[in-house]
């Protein structure tokens, strides 16, 4: 039965909340999937109805069938993948934060490299992405990756600072857009594109920036800030009621009115690492958590998968 108010699952803070139907899917969590070390990443594949996601320690990519349920290995060896997104041609973008790159899978599964370096000098770790309409590809360069061989491989810094870099469409020119970050970690467009949002994970805030049309960005301002006790931040996903959805470690998954406001969260079992909205409507959100795949479906629907140009 759909679910109509404060449950297990749903925790109501504000009457929005309950009013947009944010709470109004399943009454409980589907887990999918609960054999990994640490899962983020997850990535919604319409045209295969497939679930990508990454087992970051194990250096794996893991492929999880809507038709059949069935879970298989899509890629070994994957150079530590964590974030993954797709691009407007459909293609898998992954953020290989072993590699330190940034990568493109092609349909005839080679995989291009589309970022390795800013200056000259070899990137972090990156780790989350995000493409705009014009085709520029935004990610995030945390150093997770390289401060033990967990998650990568143990090895200093090249750059100086942890930031967030944007990749030209057309020259593949790598440019950095933000810096001054903790952590930059989860990246998210606005509905118009006007706005970046991203997760500075360490400083346990989501930062906002206005996008200007030469693609650099403003200063930005604090969105959100995690309150005590809640965790923190990583990825971010909008849903078409232009309410920000964050992945919010051991405090579930947190849903913010546009005007910042914290109006409801998800309750889960284990800290979430990532969210995604897939399925045939795109109301079915996809949570990796620590161990485990989970999903539910929502009373709301994510943005369009293909993003409305400004």
């Amino acid at each position: 039965m759909p679910g109509s108010g404060d449950t297990m699952l749903y925790e109501i803070l504000d009457d929005r909340f309950r009013t947009g139907r944010c709470a109004n899917g399943d009454d409980r969590l589907e887990k999918l999937y609960g054999d990994c070390r640490w899962a983020e990443g997850p990535v919604y594949l319409p045209a295969w109805r497939q679930l990508i996601w990454s087992d970051i320690p194990n250096d794996r990519m893991l492929r999880w069938d809507e038709e059949t349920g069935a879970v298989s290995v899509f890629r070994r060896q994957a150079g530590h993948s964590n974030g993954n997104t797709l691009d407007r041609e459909g293609r898998l973008i992954s953020c290989e934060q072993g590699n330190r790159r940034v990568t493109r899978t092609e349909p005839d599964g080679t995989v291009t490299v589309l970022a390795d370096r800013y200056d000259g000098k070899r990137l972090n770790s990156p780790n989350d992405a995000v493409v705009r309409s014009d085709g520029s590809v935004w990610f995030s360069d945390p150093d997770f990756g390289i401060t033990s061989d967990y998650e990568g491989f143990r090895a200093e810094p090249e750059l100086d600072g942890l930031n967030v870099y944007r990749i030209d469409p057309g020259t593949g020119e790598v440019r950095l857009v933000a810096d001054c970050f903790g952590a930059p970690n989860g990246l998210v467009f606005s509905p118009d594109e006007r706005q970046l949002y991203v997760s500075d994970t360490r400083a346990r805030v989501i930062r906002v920036f206005d996008v200007r049309d030469d693609g650099t960005l403003s200063d930005g301002e604090v969105f959100a800030r995690a309150a005590d006790g809640t965790g923190s931040f990583d990825n971010l996903r909008f849903d078409d009621g232009g309410r920000l959805w964050a992945a919010a470690m051991e405090g579930g998954v947190h849903c913010y009115d546009p005007d910042g406001t914290l109006i409801g969260r998800l309750n889960i079992p284990e800290p979430v690492s990532n969210i995604a909205f897939g399925g045939p409507k795109n109301n079915r959100l996809f949570l990796t958590a620590t161990t485990s795949l989970y999903s539910v479906v929502m009373g709301v629907t994510g943005l369009p998968r293909v993003a409305r140009r400004a």
